[in-house]
């Protein structure tokens, strides 16, 4: 059996020739570490992984990049308790903060909606504590700078609680953007 050929070699003129080009990825596809050519996340979609995206060598532990959110978090309660310490030494002095992801469900907040923060008194010699908890407030947040305000709002609000005064007496600067 004879291979077919092409209509126009019958009328005497040569078939066009048909070269096979490969298809170049867009230039803003980059393949790092082997990755597939275009691959820009996971395949659950959880975005860019690799060298920069964990702790390693590029990314060492002490570089904004290697900590979790839960540990920029605690950085940023710390930074709204140092600061009331100094105002309120004395007052504070045995008041425990503490963070939590999220509130216990068991427990009645007094709240409809979810409580960002909680105090508790100090009884049977534990000492009184201030819970903020770090999903809620996550959640109503949006970037870092609004995170590290609303963190501090909190701080003084349940501190203004726990001494029984009102948020502006414990920061004049409370609600302020």
């Amino acid at each position: 059996m004879s291979a077919p050929h092409a209509p126009d070699a019958d009328k005497g003129r040569p078939a066009p020739a048909t070269t096979h080009v490969p298809l170049a990825p867009p230039p803003h596809a980059v393949s790092v570490g082997g990755g597939r050519a275009g691959r820009r996340r996971d395949r659950h979609g959880r975005g860019m992984r690799g060298p920069l995206a964990v702790r390693g060598p590029l990314a060492p532990a002490g570089v904004p990049v290697a900590r979790s959110r839960a540990q920029r978090f605690d950085e940023f309660v710390l930074d709204a308790v140092e600061e009331l310490e100094r105002r309120f030494a004395q007052e504070l002095d045995g008041v425990e903060f503490a963070v939590e992801d999220v509130p216990d469900p068991r427990r009645d907040h007094g709240l409809d909606d979810v409580p960002l923060g909680a105090v508790l008194t100090a009884e049977r010699g534990e000492p009184a504590r201030i819970v903020l908890y770090r999903r809620p407030i996550e959640l109503r947040a949006v970037g870092t700078s609004e995170l590290s305000a609303l963190v501090h709002d909190v701080v003084v609000e349940q501190v203004a609680e726990l001494l029984g005064l009102g948020p502006n007496e414990i920061d004049p600067e409370y609600g302020e953007e």
